[in-house]
């Protein structure tokens, strides 16, 4: 007798998208605007910011079994609901503008970054996204995305914060202090250190050998005072590493010198010399070479500081006027009100 097969029937198609649907719906956190939202989608980021603060994750069910990731998710998810509310805006306001890339600017921008990674070749290039945890048809999607976003930054918001020459000539007028070059000080300097000797465990320091450094310091100085070139007597005698530069060292901020020479440098002035100097481990000689005083730099020197320092600051407020703006204008539709209380408690603690 033949056996007999029994015979499963596919859904009907009507059935499959209710399935589907239901799925969905189930999956669903939050609508921006009618645009979705959903767990798997926030599992995603989650997994990814895990990964960037160098966590070891690699599936949605790390995050509900490890308890060191449970708890860094509870710091990290409020931020990552609102980076997603506010992507989802901001692409969507580009498209309504108009500013979606093309497939070749998406092709163009594809290439710079496998050139920058060293990838000649597709398979190669899809090889390297499926071991990072990311398809070719994810990249290619977040890539538009991040093309989208870009724009509408550059065409609704840079433009207002762009300075103008007037407003950059006044903020350096009112803030010369923050330009201000510190006082430097160029010297050179002579070094002999004294001879040592170890008794009992100890380093001590002969009295006779001690006299002889001081004696031979002090012939060097007067030599110099005579007339002698400080730089090729440093070459020739000194034991400091600068004796290859013939002693000199610096410019050196003066702030940063220590207090014996600070003393010391201030009661001198260009070209003088020190009387000699006990250090630690023996005798030294400076010349003061070059004094400058605070100064604020050349306003064309710091024209682009400025620039970053004022945009900077105005960025952040324009982008936050613009976010709120479209925040505003939003239909936002929360399915989970526990993530729409962390959603809205993050925004109330940016303000």
């Amino acid at each position: 007798m033949p056996v007999q097969v029994a015979q499963h029937e596919e859904p009907p198609p009507m059935m499959a998208t209710q399935t589907l649907l239901a799925k969905k719906a189930k999956n669903l956190l939050v609508k921006v605007n009618g645009e979705i939202f959903t767990k798997t989608d926030l599992e995603q980021r989650q997994i990814q910011a895990l990964k960037d603060s160098n966590r070891q994750v690699s599936s949605p069910g790390d995050l509900k079994n490890d308890a060191s990731l449970k708890a860094a998710l509870v710091e990290i998810t409020p931020g990552l609901l609102v980076d997603a509310v506010d992507e989802l805006l901001l692409v969507q306001r580009g498209k309504e503008l108009g500013l979606e890339p093309t497939a070749a600017q998406l092709k163009d921008t594809a290439d710079r970054i496998k050139k920058q990674n060293n990838i000649t070749s597709d398979a190669q290039f899809r090889a390297a996204l499926v071991q990072s945890g990311m398809t070719y048809e994810e990249f290619e999607k977040n890539l538009e995305k991040q093309y989208v976003i870009a724009r509408v930054q550059q065409q609704e918001i840079m433009t207002k914060v762009q300075l103008t020459e007037e407003e950059a000539s006044e903020y350096y007028r009112t803030h010369l202090k923050e330009f201000e070059k510190p006082a430097t000080i160029s010297i050179r300097d002579i070094f002999i250190s004294v001879p040592t000797q170890v008794q009992g465990g100890h380093v001590v320091t002969n009295v006779a050998a001690d006299d002889d450094t001081a004696k031979k310091i002090a012939d060097i100085r007067a030599r110099i005072l005579k007339g002698e070139d400080f730089a090729k007597l440093a070459a020739e005698v000194s034991e400091s590493p600068s004796k290859a530069n013939g002693g000199l060292i610096g410019p050196i901020n003066i702030s940063e010198l220590a207090p014996q020479v600070h003393e010391i440098l201030d009661k001198m002035k260009p070209g003088d010399v020190s009387e000699p100097i006990r250090t630690p481990t023996g005798y030294q000689l400076i010349k003061l070479e070059t004094r400058t005083e605070p100064a604020p730099e050349a306003f064309d020197t710091v024209r682009e500081d400025i620039a970053n320092r004022v945009g900077s600051a105005r960025l952040a407020v324009e982008q936050k006027k613009y976010i709120d703006k479209l925040r505003a204008q939003a239909i936002i539709e929360w399915k989970n009100e526990e993530l729409h209380k962390l959603y809205d408690q993050k925004l109330a603690a940016a303000k």
